[in-house]
């Protein structure tokens, strides 16, 4: 696992920040990690192979150039609502035998916690990156109106 603070330039991220304003397209999914699992996040598919890129996908250029992908399986934000208590959504994994990569782009008390105890707390421009083969819960926060992450997926 490696984590980088300030990952990228504070240019850069503003650039990112400014693509979450206020027409973002954000879609609606009432499940996180499994179908029916009682939980709902908002979601924008920056990067699918099936379907390519969407219109915002350049703004990640900056991350892509720290990760440095050869080939990208799927980039997707997350953005899940405060809630009133911090809420684990269910341990999983996004994908098998690649690397996965987290950006974190706002700060608030929430977190990302491994099997084995680890907690990577969301930290404005942090990035997290770990064997997708280990598996790895999401949270809810409750001091932000929003926890929003960008999730990259990719060998």
């Amino acid at each position: 696992m490696e984590v980088l603070k300030h990952c990228i330039s504070e240019k850069d991220f503003l650039r990112i920040e400014m693509t979450f304003d206020i027409c973002f397209p954000w879609i609606y999914q009432n499940s996180i990690n499994r179908a029916n699992d009682g939980y709902f996040q908002f979601i924008h598919r920056f990067y699918n192979q099936r379907t390519g890129p969407s219109n915002f996908f350049g703004a990640l250029k900056s991350v892509l150039d720290v990760l440095k992908p050869k080939t990208l399986f799927r980039v997707k934000a997350n953005l899940l609502t405060k809630t009133d208590q911090i809420v684990e959504h269910g341990y999983h994994t996004d994908f098998k035998d690649c690397t996965t990569a987290i950006l974190y782009v706002n700060t608030n008390n929430g977190y990302t916690k491994f099997k084995d105890g680890t907690k990577i707390t969301s930290e404005r421009n942090k990035l997290v990156k770990f064997n997708s083969n280990i598996k790895h819960t999401g949270s809810s926060c409750t001091d932000k109106n929003c926890r929003i992450v960008i999730n990259f997926n990719y060998k």
